[in-house]
């Protein structure tokens, strides 16, 4: 099991001996490498299911990249990943509106941004800046979008949450799943839905519920073995 040393809004985490910040917020910082990651931010998921009938408030991706904001000022990384499904569909980088592309170009100025492919948006956009690759590996870690499994994987793809009993009520929190060989993130879109950790999926990727489930609190992440969720 992997134990989480927590300073200020990050708990430190050991992946394949790479000494990781997992941030209360939902992205992984890689202090040595100055380089931050972020899952699933399934940008424009609104104007998506709104051209599909279901409306929905269409400020997800200004809202998704204003959390992003916040994370450049707290690290100043000189790297980006975006790990897979950026984009909620194919058609989201057209639909993206012209302030929101500003910010995303602000975001990426003086900085490498790398668009990891995933299932919701496997070819290369137009327009967005950075670059593109399928995986991408960096001494001990090895960056895609879907969990295989393998170690020094660092993955999204699952939405990772996890169901506690405390205090008499039960909660419910996005959570990074880890067992120190490799590493599933949280979602960070701000439309994203979650998987419990007790699905069947992370018993496969894991060989095993032998894992911790590092759980985002509002100041903290708390580290909870697999075996205290439900």
């Amino acid at each position: 099991m992997t134990g989480a040393r927590h300073a200020g809004k990050a708990a430190q985490i050991a992946i394949a001996g790479v000494a990781l910040l997992a941030d209360c917020d939902g992205a992984l910082y890689w202090p040595e490498e100055k380089l931050l990651v972020v899952a699933d931010l399934h940008f424009e998921k609104g104007t998506s299911f709104a051209a599909r009938g279901a409306l929905l408030p269409p400020y997800d991706t200004a809202a998704t990249l204003a959390r992003i904001g916040v994370l450049m000022g707290r690290y100043a990384p000189h790297t980006v990943i975006a790990l897979g499904d950026s984009f909620h569909d194919s058609g989201g980088p057209e639909r993206m509106r012209a302030q929101e592309r500003a910010l995303l170009s602000a975001l990426q100025r003086g900085r490498d941004w790398i668009w990891i492919a995933g299932n919701h948006d496997r070819e290369p956009a137009q327009g967005i800046g950075g670059s593109f690759d399928a995986t991408l590996g960096i001494g001990n870690l090895l960056f895609r979008h879907e969990p295989t499994g393998a170690q020094g994987e660092i993955a999204g793809h699952l939405h990772p949450i996890a169901r506690v009993s405390a205090a008499e009520r039960m909660l419910t929190r996005r959570c990074f799943v880890s067992d120190g060989g490799r590493l599933v993130m949280p979602a960070f879109g701000a439309y994203s839905g979650g998987l419990n950790v007790r699905h069947s999926a992370f018993g496969e990727v894991f060989g095993s519920f032998d894992f911790t489930a590092h759980l985002l609190g509002d100041t903290r992440v708390y580290a909870l073995p697999a075996s205290r969720c439900v």
